[in-house]
């Protein structure tokens, strides 16, 4: 296996056609995205959309157990805390949303195979998709609130557009999701079993892409895998609590909110389990979370990703994040030290100074 973090391959179809093939190659550390994999995988892109014999890009990870776990948080802690940090925080946010604005807006069909764990940065990689494929065993989840940050990558964007109140659900509690969920969501767009992944890839490298639209191509072949897989589709609780849901989150103000919340807490089934870390979250987290995701109500994906990257090096800068990756992931002592203990008491001038653009 190569020691590179993105491997590149191609695949020639029927017609002389080439489907450009970006893997996430880091399965041990569950394909966790890093700023050299960013800038690896940004230019290939660029070359694929220019390129006339490129008809559309596969983007998959190596391994079974993930296809991208989050950002290396880790080296983003390292950088918070350590002397000499620079700005590797400020560049990997910048570049990575760069390249996730680059995924939404890419001129020809991408189809990201979502198998196993996505998280944070792999939902960034994985929601741009043109076509977003989910199998059995697809995690999703953005629990930023559980470390001190809040659903970025776009988050604003899309937790937005989601059913009711369940983008803002998933936001402040961190859910994991499954497949289904994800297509409810609106963040995948077909359930294909995973066993099925090598038969996908021989019809569309048996496909004549000279013959339709690709994404015409791309659609037929996946639509069929779907099909196959029908049988073995689970169910979508994030679907079926979303009445629930909605009542939980008929709120005016954050404390109301995540009273509603605790209030599912406990509860015998999925919904117990998914607001069960309420308790260990980050209050300043969710005080952003409610706050950008009103503020971002109305606008455009690119004013979205502006204002997250402002937000973001604030995050860089708090405090809050920091501790959160120590408690996680450095000391792993799960005992973070958040600023304020409840959402009760946070103060508005906290909040304010995370949603102001330093010059």
């Amino acid at each position: 296996m190569s020691d590179q973090p993105i491997v590149f391959d191609q695949w020639t179809a029927a017609d002389g056609s080439m489907i450009a093939v970006a893997r996430i190659n880091s399965p041990r550390n569950l394909n966790s995205l890093s700023l050299d994999m960013i800038r690896l995988l940004a230019p290939k892109l660029d070359q694929w959309a220019e390129d006339p014999t490129v008809c559309a890009v596969w983007l998959e990870a190596e391994g079974d157990k993930a296809f991208c776990a989050g950002g290396d948080i880790v080296s983003l802690y390292r950088s918070m805390t350590e002397p000499g940090g620079g700005n590797l925080g400020q560049d990997f946010f910048r570049e990575e949303y760069a390249l996730d604005y680059r995924i939404h807006t890419f001129p020809k069909p991408v189809i990201c195979w979502g198998h196993g764990i996505v998280m944070g940065g792999g939902i960034g990689l994985m929601v741009g998709a043109s076509h977003r494929v989910v199998t059995e065993r697809s995690r999703l989840a953005m629990p930023e609130v559980n470390i001190g940050l809040y659903p970025d990558v776009g988050g604003g964007w899309f937790l937005n557009r989601m059913p009711g109140k369940t983008g803002l659900f998933l936001g402040l509690t961190g859910a994991h999701l499954n497949g289904p969920d994800a297509i409810f969501a609106g963040m995948a767009d077909r359930f294909i079993r995973h066993d099925l992944k090598p038969s996908v890839v021989d019809a569309l490298c048996q496909s004549d892409w000279a013959a339709a639209p690709a994404t015409v191509v791309v659609g037929r072949v996946l639509r069929d895998a779907e099909q196959r897989s029908a049988a073995d589709r689970p169910d979508s609780p994030l679907q079926a609590h979303q009445a629930t849901i909605g009542q939980a989150l008929d709120a005016q103000t954050l404390p109301e909110a995540v009273a509603g919340l605790a209030g599912l807490v406990g509860r015998e089934d999925w919904l117990g389990k998914a607001t069960k870390g309420l308790a260990g979250a980050s209050p300043t987290s969710m005080a952003l979370v409610w706050r950008h995701l009103e503020s971002c109500r109305l606008d455009g994906l690119k004013t979205v990703f502006d204002k997250e990257l402002d937000l973001s090096v604030r995050c860089l800068e708090k405090g809050e994040f920091a501790e959160g990756v120590r408690a996680l992931l450095i000391d792993k002592d799960q005992q973070p030290r958040w600023h304020y203990p409840s959402v009760d008491g946070l103060e508005e001038r906290w909040i304010d100074g995370f949603f102001t653009t330093q010059q």
